[in-house]
């Protein structure tokens, strides 16, 4: 069975550095496609991706709540999203290459933006489900709240997707 994020912060902080290693397997996805929807651009998301990594690895012994690490680090992604959008240079040649082939690759641009726009508690259980492909009582489990809550949000979150997506597909009209 796979360790909890509060054992894995614990031992990067007694000297075992490269057990971080499994938050970042376990967040990548994740963290890649929230990036996504509020950079819209595949390759700058994993840039900003790999800097939030970076920032939370060095900043663990700050995070007062070790069962918060997921919301923690979204706070940091969020953050680094933002840098991200402020210092934009028009796209070069070579990302607009990179973003074709992204688009081609049926990924639902759409989709990730109305997500990223999603509330805050709606937002984190879609991307652990999806994006994380963790079940509801694993969700329940790292977010520390109760399965119901977990399924109502769920529930929710796809209700106001759906009506998001069906708008931008009248405004397409």
């Amino acid at each position: 069975m796979a360790e909890s994020d509060q054992y894995y912060i614990e031992e990067c902080l007694n000297g075992h550095p490269d057990e971080f290693r499994h938050l970042v397997r376990r967040y990548q996805a994740v963290l890649s496609a929230f990036l996504a929807g509020k950079l819209g651009n595949r390759s700058l998301a994993e840039e900003a991706a790999q800097e939030t990594f970076v920032r939370a690895y060095f900043g663990l012994s700050e995070l007062k709540k070790r069962e918060s690490f997921y919301s923690w680090l979204l706070s940091i992604a969020g953050r680094v999203a933002k840098e991200q959008l402020r210092k934009a240079q028009p796209i070069a040649d070579a990302d607009c290459i990179v973003q074709r082939a992204w688009e081609e690759k049926k990924v639902d641009v759409e989709l990730e933006k109305a997500i990223a726009e999603l509330p805050d508690p709606y937002k984190r259980i879609i991307l652990l489900r999806f994006y994380g492909s963790r079940s509801c009582s694993q969700i329940a489990e790292s977010l520390n709240m109760p399965i119901g809550t977990v399924t109502k949000q769920l529930s929710r979150a796809y209700a106001k997707l759906r009506q998001r997506l069906r708008s931008e597909k009248e405004v397409e009209k």
